[in-house]
């Protein structure tokens, strides 16, 4: 779909740091120099080299924390360099804000996605509820961004890597390189100047039941936010 016109002025609150995307962060403001440099005043360039440098050198990984604010921060997912496609999304939204882009992050639930049998098992649901994106603001417009997945975790799904060219929405592949249906988006859950944990965290409970996320919590606590699971060695999820 194409990007969203804005009818009035732009919201200050999208090039603003926040305690989650922290854009004001010395690290988050040394990667997005580092990464921009050389490309001037060209906007869109500088939104496209940041969506390639997350999209690829953050690894994609469903089993990382996901119930406190610290685990969304985007100095943090930087450190880390990995992390599912919310705490991808933050750290993009932090590295434009930090680029002076206007930036937001947003939210849907998709269904199917680059999933595993041991992902799906783990779940309980081929449902992935708040499915993180991001909106920069470019030439009038807000087009959306998806940095999820990384391009050697696509070639291993047999799916085209997600491209963004700065002009047009990058939302997801409906279909794999072998036309099967691949992904089906479900539900639009709107967009945020910051990571809503609360909202994430009370949507996926209803989704996936108290019981699972209290099992994955305590996993997390004993383990101490490492979980012996290794995403890109799993069966992969057939057509």
């Amino acid at each position: 779909m194409p990007g969203i016109e804005i009818k009035s002025s732009m919201d200050s609150r999208y090039l603003q740091p926040t305690a989650i995307i922290d854009s004001d962060h010395a690290t988050i403001r040394r990667y997005a120099d580092e990464t921009v440099e050389g490309i001037g005043d060209d906007t869109k360039a500088k939104a496209v080299r940041l969506y390639y440098r997350v999209r690829d050198e953050i690894w994609y990984d469903p089993y990382t924390p996901f119930y406190r604010p610290e685990h969304y921060r985007a100095s943090f997912i930087l450190l880390r360099k990995r992390g599912f496609c919310v705490p991808k999304a933050s750290l993009l939204c932090a590295l434009g804000r930090a680029c002076g882009i206007p930036t937001r992050i947003g939210f849907a639930t998709v269904r199917n996605h680059l999933a595993t049998r041991q992902l799906i098992e783990y779940i309980g649901t081929d449902l992935f509820v708040y499915h993180g994106y991001v909106e920069f603001y470019l030439n009038g417009a807000w087009i959306k961004a998806t940095p999820a997945f990384n391009k050697q975790l696509c070639q291993r799904h047999h799916v085209e890597p997600l491209e963004f060219d700065g002009t047009r929405d990058s939302i997801f592949q409906p279909h794999n390189s072998n036309n099967q249906r691949f992904m089906e988006y479900v539900a639009d859950h709107g967009t945020f100047a910051d990571v809503p944990v609360e909202e994430i965290v009370s949507a996926w409970k209803k989704a996936y039941g108290e019981d699972r996320m209290s099992h994955w919590i305590a996993e997390f606590e004993e383990n101490q936010g490492v979980l012996n699971r290794n995403f890109f060695k799993e069966d992969v999820v057939k057509g």
